[in-house]
């Protein structure tokens, strides 16, 4: 069929056609450059044959609504819509770089475990914000699922075509077991859910959840969980028939992901999971560090507790609503919840800050201890100067000679004395009638004072006339000297 706009032409009065990138039986799909704001686009439009079918342009125009509203990264997003001159009706969409993953399917078969749960999680935070709007997909499938690479470098995952109303057939976006022009336009059946295959209006979120599974186990086993020659036939094995365990093709799947899968595909609707982010949930243990963005914020979108992921090595504790749970390396905890954003905060080791009554304790204790303290020091330099007992200076038994000084250098006569001079411990003294004047000791300076000047300042309150432990050691000045 030959495409209805060539190079070089303009749409609309302000896009130029660059190329055509797909073509079907219901419209087309080209790259665009903005004429003003030179800004490449993928303008998307109905043909002229299937303006005559006023559902086809309902569903058209409804698609550009559904993805207009939805704002999130992982659905494409929506610059413009109008009219071309023809009448036929149009949508401007961002132009995305990169590939589906039903090209990578069909390029090299079954993809990597963690890969896979990654895209997985990513496409479900784009149906989390969907199903937020009452907005269901209908036709997920891997090749309405595109990869595109961030500017630092990192695989983002958009979603495609939502409202079904979409192009049949893109190049390299239609899976190569699609059957009919119909099945294409209200759903692809390969990824259909039982209530999808009896009525496509009788649906609900769920329906979606379905198809995630399906195209969780194709991504892992490289085909999908239902085969069949013919429609009716795929019919009854959706309808009737378990899939085949998906460890059964692909033994290094971990057994719970093969129980996510199973549940996704379950008949009955009330028997899947509840919503995307229980989804999301089921597949937290499993899922590289890089996905947990996507599990918290599924869950934050739809009000689903227990959104923060528990890594699988165990590293993040988990939430309760008693204590706020301290973000791991893994984590993307929301602002209010981080330590430094909360008025009663929680230290790095569990311990709450203490109130202004907790304060005031601590400050009063603070204040008795340095009392207690200062008193001790008080005490100690009190009784360190007290006299002691009159009998401790009472004369010693006659068969006990007078105690020798310690052992002293001997002083150089030739050598200067140093001011200031050292005062050395006193000998002890009798107490009796006048002593007669001693001689001085050997070693002591002469410019000692005279024994009774000795005797004197012993007799005087506030000394010890004898040598206790606190005394200095000879030749070192006793610390209350200075007072």
């Amino acid at each position: 069929m030959a495409a209805p706009v060539q190079e070089g032409e303009i749409l609309a009065r302000k896009y130029r056609v660059e190329r055509v990138l797909g073509q079907g039986g219901m419209g087309v799909v080209v790259a665009a450059r903005h004429v003003e704001l030179d800004e490449l686009v993928a303008l998307k439009f109905l043909l002229p044959e299937a303006l005559s079918e006023p559902e086809a342009v309902a569903r058209f125009v409804k698609e550009a609504r559904a993805a207009v509203r939805i704002k999130s990264e992982h659905v494409a997003r929506v610059h413009d819509v109008g009219q071309l001159d023809s009448g036929a009706p149009y949508i401007v969409m961002e132009y995305l770089e990169g590939s589906d993953l039903g090209a990578l399917l069909r390029k090299g078969g079954a993809l990597p475990v963690e890969d896979v749960i990654d895209y997985v999680l990513q496409a479900c935070e784009a149906i989390a914000n969907a199903h937020s709007l009452g907005i269901v997909h209908r036709d997920l499938k891997p090749s309405n699922l595109m990869i595109v690479t961030r500017s630092d470098g990192s695989e983002c995952v958009k979603v495609l075509d939502f409202g079904i109303s979409k192009v049949a057939s893109i190049a390299g976006r239609e899976s190569s077991m699609s059957m009919t022009r119909t099945a294409a336009v209200l759903g692809s059946p390969l990824y259909m859910s039982p209530e999808q295959m009896m009525s496509a209006r009788d649906v609900d979120g769920r329906t979606d959840i379905w198809a995630l599974g399906t195209i969780l186990y194709e991504l892992l086993a490289g085909r999908p969980p239902f085969v069949a020659d013919t429609l009716p036939a795929l019919g009854v094995l959706i309808a009737t028939s378990p899939a085949t365990p998906l460890r059964a093709l692909r033994p290094d799947v971990p057994p719970g992901v093969e129980a996510v899968a199973a549940r996704c595909l379950e008949k009955g609707r009330d028997q899947r999971f509840a919503n995307v982010a229980e989804l999301a949930q089921a597949l937290a243990p499993f899922a590289p560090e890089r996905s947990f963005v996507s599990i918290e914020r599924s869950s934050r979108i739809l009000n689903v507790p227990g959104g923060a992921p528990v890594s699988r090595f165990e590293r993040t504790p988990p939430r309760s609503s008693s204590a706020t749970a301290l973000p791991g390396p893994s984590q993307a905890p929301s602002i209010s919840s981080l330590p430094w954003r909360q008025t009663a905060t929680a230290s790095n080791f569990g311990h709450t800050a203490p109130g202004p009554a907790s304060r005031r304790k601590l400050i009063t204790a603070a204040a008795v201890a340095i009392a207690l303290a200062v008193a001790s020091i008080a005490a100690l330099l009190i009784f360190g100067r007290e006299t002691p007992p009159p009998q401790a200076a009472a004369a010693p038994p006659a068969s006990v000679a007078p105690a020798a000084p310690p052992p002293q250098p001997v002083a150089i006569p030739a050598a200067p004395p140093a001011p200031p001079p050292v005062a050395l411990a006193p000998p002890p003294v009798v107490e009796s009638a006048p002593a007669e004047p001693t001689a001085p000791v050997p070693g002591h300076r002469a410019s000692h004072p005279p024994p009774a000047a000795r005797a004197s300042a012993q007799a005087s309150p506030g000394r010890s006339p004898t040598a206790t432990p606190e005394s200095p050691a000879p030749g070192q000045k006793a610390a209350y000297e200075d007072m």
